[in-house]
């Protein structure tokens, strides 16, 4: 799933698919930020991350595996879980946001392009091509992020729900071992495939589908 062929081989599809990631993962990280802020917690805001600009949201590292193997992330939002109401709850909520708001951004997407197509006149491959890419990255961003593993959303989302004694030496572990399990899931050890690929490809499969079906009845 490695995007750098594209460089060589179609620079200009790859600047799009570059474009689309960066954009992704901003949403992805300002949705965290706000949330934290609209919670209570000015950490976010006074670290600059309540903003729309890329340059505060990029993990080289995370950005780096996304081009790489096609799943990544963006900077960690810090917040101070002192500064909220329900420290546990709002914690989740604010992690969740991310996820939330790339699989809002495609359906937003999928509404706006073929109005774009539509009064602009652009060919109709391009549109397809735009909106395909589009919504896969941001669903693949999505999913990805939900898995229950530190430093992934999932993991404070996981915490939430698990009954208390659970969730807090499920927290201990994962803050262990958390980024070695993910760095695991990540490589190829699977017959050249990673685990957490076979993992979540088909719940990728099954959201952007439903989006292009979509896509399909406005394009």
């Amino acid at each position: 799933m490695g995007l750098l062929s594209l460089l060589f081989s179609s620079p200009v599809v790859f600047v799009i698919v570059a474009a689309i990631i960066i954009a992704a993962i901003t949403i992805h990280e300002f949705a965290h930020a706000w949330i934290a802020d609209y919670f209570g917690d000015p950490t976010p805001r006074y670290q600059g991350r309540v903003t729309l600009n890329p340059l505060a949201h990029l993990d080289p590292f995370g950005t780096a595996l996304l081009f790489l193997v096609g799943f990544g992330w963006g900077k960690p939002v810090q917040f101070d879980p002192h500064n909220l109401k329900d420290p546990v709850k709002e914690a989740a909520l604010i992690a969740l946001a991310g996820p939330v708001s790339n699989l809002l951004l495609a359906l937003l997407l999928v509404l706006v392009i073929p109005a774009i197509d539509g009064a602009l006149g652009i060919p109709l491959e391009i549109t397809s091509l735009l909106l395909g890419l589009a919504i896969t990255y941001n669903v693949m961003l999505a999913i990805f992020n939900l898995v229950p593993v530190y430093p992934l959303d999932g993991s404070k989302i996981l915490f939430a729900l698990l009954p208390r004694q659970m969730a807090y030496e499920y927290d201990l572990m994962m803050n262990r071992y958390g980024s070695f399990i993910l760095i695991a899931l990540i490589l190829p050890l699977v017959n050249g495939t990673s685990a957490v690929s076979l993992l979540i490809s088909p719940v990728i499969r099954l959201v952007t589908g439903l989006y292009l079906q979509l896509a399909g009845v406005l394009v």
